[in-house]
């Protein structure tokens, strides 16, 4: 047995997701009885985004109040072991959370948008277009696969920052793991130049539909204004992020026993081992690959040009899988037949059924502590206020620095840039004013706060569904990425309080 075999024998086997998730329900529980519940008024607000005038419901700071009973004591409404009536006790919370939200996000539609691209590239996956290609990308790229590191960072992380590029990433994840995978490096490395990219560039955009520009909206700035010190801070930690994961794809090359996805990867290189090696790429598997690439394309268009969500790139997805599926069966490629294309699809969903099940799971810990409505009584509205006290005098850059924390612990409960941008920038955009410290340096810890955050959380559903498709378990990428995130963090609380100190408008 090597050294590096007995010191990962050694090593503390992390819990299971679902393990994680179960006490993590168990904690939100404890705290409904400690905490007592709270809740906002609710008004509209309109922006000007893209020329078309937007709308979203936020909450109204300074009226915030604890629910009391006809006694005038708080209420601590305390979480059932079981609800009946579809309500929301304890052993409820994974039923209440796969059905929560609706098609348009989490945590249905998201389960739904991870089955049917788990699905679509199950049959992509079936033709063997994507071996084929990824055997022509390994025989032409001898001696410069080290390019491919940077040259994918770059372009995810663009893709995050120029249209919030998220879930997408599941899909890409399914086709550039194996690649890395062939090529010597890890699933961790796949995950990084993918799903991670993109998180970055999500984070750090001047320009991204569903994060800076709601918040800018809301909090009554200019929306994509500040762009010259945001597209600044875009390529400082873009750099970053291909020089982290680039050395630490060098050392995986050199010694692939050191990674931590090493056992998982064994699937991905059996998976080559199994298959005939021998290049034999044809017309149909180029029209499969051009299907792939042009829906890619219709796919950046839509969210670009027509805002396309959930629902849309969903039934995009599923779209490029069929047209894949049937020029498959026409050329016969890989011997498929009708029946094989439904199964390849299911296969597909299969595989990535764990990852949409913690989608649920982790919604279940939002519907535990009361849900995500301001207007409705809940714990997480007296956290959230709660937190907005901590603000009242302190230094201004200690005030910018702590919306910036606060933003990454919020993140955990709320995942979603919208979602997260109505909820607390109503709040922090007064309390900016009140602490001397400019509303654009507010959005700017809501951006870092929400994006960095989504590398690490469990309760992301992107993330999960990335996972699940490198066939990483979330333990094991915590493991590995926490040391990534603290470097974010810590660069991250860098630019908020310099932004602050130079009063960035």
């Amino acid at each position: 047995m090597s050294e590096n075999d007995e010191k990962r024998n050694k090593t503390v086997k992390v819990p299971h997701t679902y393990v994680i998730i179960f006490f993590v329900v168990l904690l939100a529980a404890v705290l409904t009885y400690l905490v007592p519940a709270g809740k906002f008024e609710t008004k509209e607000v309109t922006y000007e985004k893209g020329g078309t005038e937007e709308t979203e419901t936020v909450l109204v700071p300074e009226s915030f109040q604890i629910v009391e009973n006809e006694s005038g004591d708080a209420v601590r409404e305390g979480t059932s072991l079981f609800e009946p009536g579809g309500g929301a006790g304890l052993l409820n919370y994974m039923f209440e959370g796969l059905v929560s939200g609706s098609k348009w996000g989490s945590a249905v539609g998201v389960i739904a948008f991870i089955l049917i691209v788990g699905g679509a590239f199950g049959i992509i996956i079936r033709t063997r277009a994507i071996e084929e290609g990824l055997l022509s990308v390994i025989d032409k790229t001898k001696g410069k696969e080290g390019l491919i590191i940077p040259t994918l960072f770059f372009l995810f992380s663009l893709g995050g920052a120029v249209f919030g590029m998220g879930e997408e990433a599941i899909a890409f994840a399914m086709i550039l793991v194996p690649i890395v995978i062939a090529l010597g490096y890890d699933a961790i490395t796949g995950v990084m130049i993918t799903y991670v990219a993109t998180q970055i560039g999500f984070a750090t955009s001047w320009m991204n539909p569903f994060g800076v520009a709601i918040a800018q909206g809301i909090a009554g700035v200019p929306v994509f204004s500040g762009a010259p010190f945001r597209i600044v801070m875009w390529l400082f930690f873009t750099v970053v992020g291909i020089i982290f994961t680039w050395r630490y794809a060098a050392k995986i090359r050199k010694n692939p026993r050191e990674s931590l996805s090493y056992e998982s990867d064994e699937y991905f290189r059996k998976d080559f081992e199994s298959k005939d090696l021998h290049v034999k790429f044809t017309t149909g598997h180029t029209l499969v690959l051009l299907t792939v690439g042009a829906g890619m394309v219709w796919i950046i268009w839509g969210v670009i040009q027509h805002a396309y969500y959930i629902p849309e790139i969903a039934s995009q997805f599923f779209t490029m899988g069929l047209v894949a599926g049937i020029i498959g069966v026409i050329f016969k490629l890989n011997n498929m037949g009708v029946n094989d294309l439904a199964d390849a699809f299911a296969q597909g969903a299969k595989d990535l059924l764990p990852a949409a099940l913690v989608v649920g799971m982790a919604q279940g810990i939002v519907i535990i502590l009361g849900g995500d409505n301001p207007a409705e009584p809940s714990i997480l509205n007296t956290i959230l206020h709660s937190a907005g006290e901590l603000f009242s005098g302190v230094a201004p850059a200690v005030s910018a620095w702590f919306m910036f924390v606060f933003q990454t612990i919020f993140n955990f409960f709320v995942v979603s840039g919208s979602g997260q941008a109505a909820l607390t920038m109503p709040l922090m955009a007064p309390l900016a004013d009140l602490a001397g410290v400019t509303r654009q340096v507010a959005v700017l810890a809501f951006q870092l706060g929400d994006g960095f955050t989504n590398v690490i959380v469990p309760t992301s559903a992107a993330l999960m569904g990335t996972l699940g498709a490198a066939r990483l378990d979330w333990g094991t990428w915590f493991r590995f990425v926490l040391k990534f995130f603290i470097v974010l963090f810590v660069c991250g609380s860098l630019f908020v309080i310099s932004a602050s100190l130079l009063s960035f408008v």
